[in-house]
């Protein structure tokens, strides 16, 4: 059986990686000044974060139309019998449902959809096993039940400069008599039952990043990991915590990815991450 992997923009793979594995990408969409610009492929994070700085008001997102992933998994369907199709979290995007409403449309090829209950790099790690499994003849099953495997050790925490972005983005779920005391502080967030929620609260940036370092180094102790250093538009910061983390971890392979615009609109400019995940699960 023949099975291509699919995912959508929030994975922000590199390039390479998605042609190396022929992996398929379905984008989000941000919208500015009324514009409307498919991430990752209309408009760069750089010029994203450039365009956004200041106290406009916030750009929207959007979820891909249902009619992109059917015409989509229409033509896989030529060459491919299955599609696993991975996406970010479905309680902060209708993306996930959008592929699985898509699959039930579409005869003559089984599509596969996976919540990944998160975003941005970490989703990228079930992309990339997924890949990885398939590409060597893995059936369906097998590769869903890796990537359900992973779930068990999978990590995300992200600190933002200011909750305004999620305030207003209407993506702080659970936490809205808890956001008065956060104010003044540089809150730790996580994902949580596929929302994100307030993890601590922590009184400076380098607090909070030494805090979810901290976290990183005790299930490193545990396991060997994999691991990615997520920034929105701040490559240098992300380049001293990788030099600071890699010489303090050294059996952790860490790599740099970014939050891009469609995620960037809800945590704003200069906020950080770390997600990881047992390696070679």
């Amino acid at each position: 059986m023949k099975t291509v992997i699919v995912t959508d923009s929030t994975a922000y793979l590199p390039l390479h990686k998605m042609e190396d594995f022929n992996i398929k990408m379905i984008p989000l969409t941000v919208i500015l000044d009324g514009e409307s610009y498919d991430e990752e492929v209309d408009i760069s994070s750089t010029e994203f974060y450039d365009r956004v700085r200041g106290d406009g008001p916030l750009p929207k997102t959007s979820q891909p139309p249902i009619g992109r992933f059917v015409s989509l998994f229409e033509s896989l369907k030529e060459e491919y019998d299955a599609i696993i199709s991975i996406h970010l979290s479905s309680g902060i995007s209708g993306t996930y449902a959008g592929a699985v409403q898509a699959g039930e449309m579409v005869d003559g090829v089984d599509v596969y959809a996976f919540d990944s209950e998160l975003s941005c790099c970490p989703q990228g790690f079930y992309v990339l096993r997924a890949a990885e499994l398939a590409k060597e003849g893995a059936s369906p099953e097998t590769i869903l039940a890796e990537l359900n495997e992973m779930k068990k050790t999978m990590r995300a925490y992200f600190m933002v400069d200011d909750l305004a972005h999620l305030q207003r983005g209407g993506r702080l779920s659970g936490a809205q008599a808890f956001i008065g005391s956060l104010l003044q502080v540089k809150p730790i967030l996580h994902f949580e039952d596929k929302v994100i929620v307030p993890f601590e609260k922590i009184r400076t940036r380098k607090k909070a990043m030494k805090r979810i370092a901290e976290m990183l180094a005790e299930d490193a102790a545990k396991m060997p990991l994999e691991a990615a250093i997520i920034h929105a538009n701040c490559p240098e910061d992300a380049e001293k915590w990788l030099k600071e983390l890699s010489a303090k971890l050294p059996n952790v392979d860490f790599t740099i990815s970014h939050f891009g615009p469609v995620i960037g609109t809800h945590l704003g400019e200069g906020s950080m991450g770390l997600g990881w995940v047992k390696k070679g699960n």
